[in-house]
């Protein structure tokens, strides 16, 4: 992005604050694979659609270092919680270090382990799924997410263009498969309604009949 659109869009958008500020700083200059970090204007995506979807109950697959379950904790209604999940236990320090720096905590269920062994295991009905994860895994991710996912509900999956690679048909390897397998089974999807945003890179956002 420009930086002069960047800078723009962040003089129009509600800021993102401190805290999140910080974490996005230190996992720039700390963190291996730092772009995986959601950042303030996904971070405000995820935010207003809890806000506008009046969410309580969120699954997040794949939380790395914590920003986007603090910006959807934030845009809870009061008693809301976020499940986030991820198999990752050598940053687990680095994240809860700042969901409690957040002050959302109470609203934080942080799950270390593989989310198809997890997800099973959550006794919740969710008004919002943010999947975020191992790409190859991404059509299973999505299976079991709509099952969990209330009808009315919302699903968004980062990575949906994956820098574009999904254009180019000569790749096969099994990331970029995985995403494009992910993208042809909600869009043959008869049980929802989706559609594919250029939004950092790339959201399909889904909605559950």
């Amino acid at each position: 992005m420009e930086k002069e659109l960047e800078r723009y869009l962040r003089e129009h958008s509600t800021p993102e604050g401190e805290v999140l500020a910080a974490l996005y700083r230190e996992t720039q200059t700390s963190m291996a694979r730092p772009r995986m970090a959601s950042g303030w204007l996904q971070g405000g995506f995820l935010r207003l659609i809890c806000r506008l979807i009046s969410a309580r109950r969120v699954l997040e697959i794949g939380t790395f270092t914590g920003y986007s379950a603090i910006a959807m904790a934030s845009g809870l209604e009061e008693g809301g919680v976020v499940h986030t999940i991820d198999k990752d236990d050598e940053i687990e320090d680095f994240t809860r270090q700042y969901i409690e720096r957040s002050g959302l905590s109470r609203r934080i269920i942080f799950h270390v382990g593989d989310a198809l062994q997890v997800i099973p295991t959550l006794q919740e009905t969710f008004d919002l799924v943010f999947i975020d994860a191992e790409k190859r895994e991404y059509p299973e991710y999505y299976r079991l997410a709509l099952e969990k996912t209330r009808a009315g509900g919302v699903i968004i999956a980062d990575d949906a263009l994956w820098d574009e690679k999904v254009l180019n048909t000569s790749r096969q390897d099994t990331r970029t498969t995985g995403i494009r397998a992910f993208n042809d089974m909600v869009q043959r999807d008869e049980r929802v309604e989706n559609m594919l945003l250029p939004l950092r890179h790339g959201l399909m956002l889904i909605w559950k009949r």
